[in-house]
């Protein structure tokens, strides 16, 4: 027991490198022509789909309402966020070894800006793409935008987009769950 709260500490910082096994956020847009649906996974370090066309497909349908291209290397936040999330972890194996739990709380407290802080980025991608329309689209609905649910389910057109967290993103909130519950654990050890 006295060593749970190190272990859990240092079990947040490698829940936190599956972000580059796992992507950490999906996209899936359902229709009649996709009855299986068009998947997009957004990992830390680059997009992608469940088939090598499926970030094509989405961008020949953006192509019709005006929305822009998704480009992966034209989005800054995956090249820089990996860096972060190394970093963090490495701090995550540090604070472990140290075992001070103001360091644990710490952990926590700045995992869980990170991750607010991610998903009003990710917000903020998905307003942009949905609602900077080309004027001369193909097809154009006065005053329509087409941004996707940030968190669940919306139906745009004739198209369901689906948004939820993928298994790195849940693993993610795992390690900060975690990282709470070893300085919640470490504080009750000391007393």
């Amino acid at each position: 027991m006295k060593r749970l709260p190190q272990v859990l500490m240092a079990a947040s910082g490698l829940l936190l490198l599956t972000l580059f096994v796992w992507p950490m956020w999906s996209i899936t847009l359902l229709a009649p022509q996709y009855p299986q649906g068009v998947k997009m996974f957004i990992h830390i370090n680059k997009i992608d789909g469940d088939t090598p066309s499926s970030l094509q497909n989405i961008n020949i349908l953006n192509h019709y309402v005006g929305m822009e291209f998704i480009r992966p290397e034209s989005i800054p936040e995956l090249t820089y966020f990996p860096y972060v999330v190394v970093g963090m972890a490495v701090l995550a194996f540090v604070f472990a070894f140290v075992g001070n739990k103001k360091l644990f709380l710490l952990w926590a407290l700045l995992m869980t800006a990170l991750a607010v802080a991610g998903i009003y980025d990710f917000y903020l991608w998905e307003y942009h793409y949905g609602h900077n329309l080309n004027p001369h689209a193909p097809i154009q609905i006065p005053g329509a935008s087409y941004q996707p649910p940030l968190l669940g389910t919306k139906v745009i057109l004739n198209f369901t987009a689906i948004s939820l967290p993928a298994l790195g993103g849940y693993l993610a909130g795992a390690a900060i769950f975690f990282s709470y519950l070893a300085w919640w654990l470490k504080k009750k050890v000391e007393r």
